[in-house]
């Protein structure tokens, strides 16, 4: 608590009429370079606001979690006199197979929108532009300067584009992509960049910082912060990590892998390591994946960080949870040569065998990344997951990723809701990127934040003495 001087006070400049309140929060950590939310001049300037709302499927929202956390960044624009522009990217419409973009109804920001108007009582707009059938949308047309004018009048409360993907340029390397930023920065004067979630190079998260003052959100600012907790874990530190694809975690894996006192997997990703340790055959698992696997059997038989989970399900169809057709089996029994059906969980007995149960019980920092099932059928094992890491009422526990926190949401609300609240959980709304720090090393070697490094340096960014 500190005492409350007006800032303009008739020149009494001891003047004091009440006191300021300490939230804890601190941004000294973040790097000095990074230009910040709150030294930026927002006074009647249109905000383009780059967020992670990428929380729909089948055109619901499951989780709103990524949405809340951004409030804080939307407020602050607006209570500081700037007019947002929100935008986000919703699912994968682009297919890098056939190069098309499909528009779906279910990946639009609609159901995005309605909750904002629910939650913060205010009118958006979502501004109509014309598709080129599979092409995707060319242009931003000049029909949204109708829709800027009723912004800047108060007239709306803020303008929601469609779906970033939906957009030509978005993923383009080339000449669409250029057009595409060119036109989006038309549309403001400062851009905001509040989506951690969405770390891959881009048009609206990584080039659109060539052409505007740019500056790092609220949200953001506490994901770099906490994201170097996981970097500097205090000991013993246990991660899960699950995945469809083992290939494409190799990278995130290995750097994960050097940091732990103990890692568990999950997913495909755990049934590739056991083929490759044990030499038998799963469904579903790419005898590719298992060659690379082999590299990190035979560097943990000298670490033995790997903590195995034995008692795994099996089921002969992807169907569902039929009766009859799904058992559990137990790693040990392998033998080389054997050929399993679909391994789609780990069975909740895994949890409480010693060595796995006193890891979790013993860390101090654990870090989430993984459904362990096949959901929502086979959901015991992420269940009893959620159990034994809460069980540890110690330890710093961080969970990541968007199917992590809705999965979590799902199965425990109680616990989720209490997580919310707790100095002793924090959600990331993004695991890749999380994984993707890990990775390098660094949160601030992240593209999208040095190019907002390279960004302050352009426009002069120079924070003032005294932040909003």
């Amino acid at each position: 608590m500190a005492p409350y001087t007006p800032g303009d006070n008739g020149g009494h400049v001891d003047m004091k009429v009440g006191y300021s309140v300490d939230d804890g929060r601190d941004a000294t950590e973040l790097d000095e370079r990074l230009p910040l939310l709150q030294y930026a001049d927002l006074q009647d300037k249109v905000v383009l606001l780059r967020v992670d709302h990428n929380v729909v499927k089948k055109g619901k929202i499951l989780d709103q979690y990524r949405v809340d956390v951004t409030l804080a960044t939307m407020y602050n624009i607006v209570e500081r006199g700037g007019r947002p522009i929100i935008m986000t990217h919703i699912g994968r419409p682009f297919d890098k197979k056939t190069k098309t973009i499909s528009m779906k109804n279910d990946e639009s920001v609609d159901s995005v929108v309605a909750y904002l108007q629910r939650k913060l009582r205010i009118k958006f707009a979502v501004p109509q532009f014309h598709a080129h059938g599979s092409e995707g949308i060319d242009d931003i047309d000049t029909s949204i300067n109708w829709l800027i004018h009723d912004l800047r009048s108060r007239k709306i409360g803020g303008i929601y584009l469609p779906n970033t993907r939906w957009f030509a340029g978005e993923e383009d390397k080339g000449e669409k992509m250029e057009r595409f930023v060119v036109q989006l920065a038309g549309l403001a004067d400062v851009y905001v960049n509040d989506a951690f979630g969405s770390w891959q190079s881009h048009a609206s998260t990584y080039h659109i910082t060539k052409y505007l003052p740019s500056y790092l959100g609220l949200c953001m600012q506490d994901e770099l912060m906490h994201v170097k907790e996981v970097l500097n874990p205090k000991k013993p530190f246990v991660a899960i990590v699950a995945g469809s694809k083992y290939d494409t975690k190799i990278g995130p894996l290995t750097a994960m892998y050097e940091r732990v006192d103990k890692i568990i997997l999950g997913g495909v990703m755990y049934n590739t390591y056991l083929c490759a340790k044990y030499g038998v055959k799963i469904a579903g698992v790419e005898d590719s994946d298992i060659e690379l696997a082999k590299e990190l059997v035979e560097k943990d038989k000298n670490d033995k960080k790997v903590l195995e989970l034995p008692h795994i399900v099996e089921t002969d169809t992807l169907e569902g949870r039929i009766e009859g057709k799904y058992r559990t089996i137990y790693t040990k029994d392998f033998k080389a040569g054997d050929s399993y059906k679909y391994v789609v969980d780990v069975d909740p007995s895994s949890f409480e065998v010693p060595e796995v149960l006193e890891s979790l019980q013993g860390a101090k920092t654990i870090f989430v990344n993984a459904v362990m099932g096949l959901m929502p059928h086979f959901k015991h094992g992420t269940s009893k997951m959620d159990e034994v890491i809460d069980s540890n009422k110690t330890a710093q526990k961080f969970f990541g990723g968007g199917d992590t926190l809705q999965e979590f949401k799902s199965l425990h609300p109680g616990l989720y809701h209490a997580a919310l609240d707790s100095a002793k959980y924090y959600l990331f709304t993004g695991g890749g990127t999380v994984l993707k720090v890990l990775e390098e090393g660094d949160p601030f070697k992240l593209e999208n934040v040095k190019a907002l490094m390279q960004n302050a340096e352009t426009f002069g960014y120079k924070p003032t003495n005294e932040k909003w």
